[in-house]
């Protein structure tokens, strides 16, 4: 007998670049293979943890716009005991963006953040300097102010971190700490228009350093990291709740293989 899942998904959710419909529509297709399959939006999850015996948290959107409900959501998981995918115990994104200072004062090797203007020394010099929330995603509340500028910059709440000239970005997958795929977008201007990418040994070694540091049960994490000029990869985030995939970047058999894995994981649970 199959079980039954709860594939929590915002569907017509405006994500820049990103149709998060397709990409769910298409997963879905492929589990209902495997298991019974209920879709729910992530703020209408709570009236269905009975009717499923795990819930797939996928392409749901910032939980920031939905932060009290998600919050409910969490514990109301915890305290029935239904595994979730991912599981609710990264220490990166899925808290928000502290870890990006914690990493940096620990000697990782990520963009530079601060969060009080007296520590501006810490930072390579810049002209311009990238302001986000702590508790932000998706760019929300992401702003680019000079040094003079920051002198009178309310920085509550608030990461500072300098422009860096990258080359371009570069995102790993895994499913839990299995390595699947890397994807790049060639013309930073363009985030979103991504293409295979060949990852060296050092490469993986640097994604799989932040998976193991963040030690989450189980889900799927994303690696985001841009390359510097020196051909060196800094730590941009670790999307650690509901990374958006880009399956269609994928030839047809790796994302039959990523899909494969998927559901090995989904079925150990």
């Amino acid at each position: 007998m199959n079980s039954t899942v709860l594939y929590l998904t915002d569907l017509y959710y405006p994500a820049k670049g990103r149709n998060y419909y397709e990409e769910d529509l298409y997963i879905i297709s492929q589990l209902k293979e495997h298991f019974n399959i209920l879709i729910g939006h992530p703020q209408q999850a709570l009236a269905f943890l009975d009717k499923a015996d795990f819930i797939v948290f996928r392409n749901t959107g910032p939980v920031a716009y939905y932060q009290d409900y998600f919050n409910d959501f969490v514990e109301a998981v915890k305290q029935k005991g239904i595994p979730t995918f991912n599981s609710f115990d990264g220490e990166a994104d899925m808290k928000g963006k502290q870890y990006l200072l914690d990493l940096f004062a620990d000697g990782f090797p990520v963009i530079p953040t601060i969060d009080k203007l007296e520590d501006l020394h810490l930072l390579p010099d810049s002209d311009q300097y990238i302001i986000k929330l702590k508790n932000g995603a998706d760019s929300i509340g992401m702003e680019s102010k000079s040094r003079e500028e920051l002198k009178d910059f309310d920085i509550e709440d608030r990461l500072i971190q300098p422009f860096i000239d990258f080359e371009y970005e570069v995102s790993f997958y895994f499913i839990n700490d299995e390595f699947q795929y890397a994807l790049y977008a060639p013309d930073k201007s363009k985030r979103w228009e991504l293409e295979i990418y060949e990852a060296s040994r050092e490469d993986l070694k640097l994604a799989q350093r932040f998976i193991q540091w963040n030690n989450m049960q189980r889900g799927i994490q994303r690696v985001d990291a841009c390359k510097l000029k020196d051909g060196s990869l800094l730590l941009v985030e670790l999307e650690d709740l509901n990374p958006f995939l880009s399956l269609e970047a994928l030839e047809e058999n790796s994302k039959d293989k990523f899909i494969e894995n998927f559901v090995s994981a989904l079925k150990g649970i």
